[in-house]
C-alpha cells in the first residue's frame, strides 16, 4: 500500500533535508525547500511512489544545483 501523496511528499523532503542538514550541504533553506519541493513534486506527478528513491534523486539534484549556482569560493 502506498502512502497518500502528500504524506509521499512530506516525508521524502523530510529525509532529503534532514540528510542534507546533516552533512552541512543545505545551505539557504528557502532555496532548499523550493528547490526539494519542487523536484519531488515532478517525480511524483511522473509516477514515482518510492519515498527513498524520490529523496535520493532529491538531493542528487539539489547537490548539482548547488555546484552550478553556488560554485565553491577560496577564503583566505
Amino acid at each position: 500500500m502506498t502512502e497518500p501523496i502528500p504524506l509521499l511528499m512530506e516525508n521524502s523532503i523530510e529525509i532529503a533535508w534532514d540528510y542534507l542538514e546533516r552533512t552541512g550541504e543545505l545551505g539557504d533553506a528557502e532555496i532548499a525547500a523550493r528547490f526539494l519541493s519542487d523536484a519531488i513534486e515532478i517525480m511524483i506527478l511522473r509516477g514515482e511512489t518510492r519515498k527513498l528513491m524520490l529523496a535520493n534523486r532529491a538531493i542528487d539534484a539539489y547537490k548539482r544545483f548547488k555546484a552550478e549556482h553556488y560554485p565553491l569560493s577560496l577564503v583566505s
